[in-house]
């Protein structure tokens, strides 16, 4: 019961950043989601817990809920802007294309071959849920700062893909994976910051027309 409240839990907060307009809700919802990844992976193996599971939990909710977002929050801070550029799409057609995306999710989730039985029949699907409304969000938002959120969204579903197969991978590449994370928004934050600074806005967009 944990486990799926969790998950559905973990369901809304995509359908909550399809549906927001201000980045300090975002990065809210961001942290929260690694707060529920964090319980997750304790929920899924609670009747195996071990040193390495309880250290993984530990480690992936203090970067995914304190370190990444404050790094974000910086980052806003530092660029100036509060609120997101709106998207391609609209927030009404993004929720109605997340809503969609959903059922796509659970159909392929329950149909993937696994090497072994995962605990809580919704793991695999809603970790392919998060992938797509992380794909969704760097596709479909403007603001570089929105698309890295996306990518996070991204890994997130990633980690909690991991975390349902934990059995096969050993702690080690969950750590590499958490790592990669931390490099990447240090590497996408300084790009962030020199596009602000080269050109006073973050709106992706507008840079197609340096092409011509």
């Amino acid at each position: 019961m944990v486990t799926q409240a969790l998950l559905i839990l973990l369901i809304l907060t995509c359908l909550s950043l399809l549906g927001s307009s201000r980045l300090s809700a975002y990065i809210r919802i961001v942290a929260l989601q690694g707060l529920l990844l964090g319980a997750l992976t304790l929920a899924v193996h609670a009747k195996s817990l071990s040193t390495d599971i309880v250290l993984l939990a530990l480690g992936s909710t203090i970067i995914k809920s304190l370190v990444v977002p404050r790094m974000l929050a910086r980052a806003i801070r530092e660029a100036d802007v509060r609120t997101a550029a709106r998207p391609f799409l609209g927030y009404g057609g993004s929720l109605v294309a997340g809503m969609l995306l959903l059922p796509v999710a659970l159909w392929l989730g329950w149909h993937l071959t696994l090497p072994h039985p995962v605990a809580g029949g919704l793991v695999v699907p809603v970790s392919l849920y998060a992938m797509f409304i992380g794909l969704f969000l760097i596709a479909g938002r403007q603001q570089a700062l929105t698309q890295i959120l996306g990518y996070l969204v991204l890994e997130n579903g990633i980690y909690a893909f991991g975390v349902a197969l934990l059995v096969d991978y050993p702690l080690w590449v969950e750590l590499a994976i958490l790592l990669d994370l931390l490099g990447a928004v240090l590497v996408m934050g300084v790009i962030l910051f020199d596009i602000n600074r080269d050109f006073d806005h973050i709106d992706t967009s507008r840079l197609s027309a340096l092409k011509d």
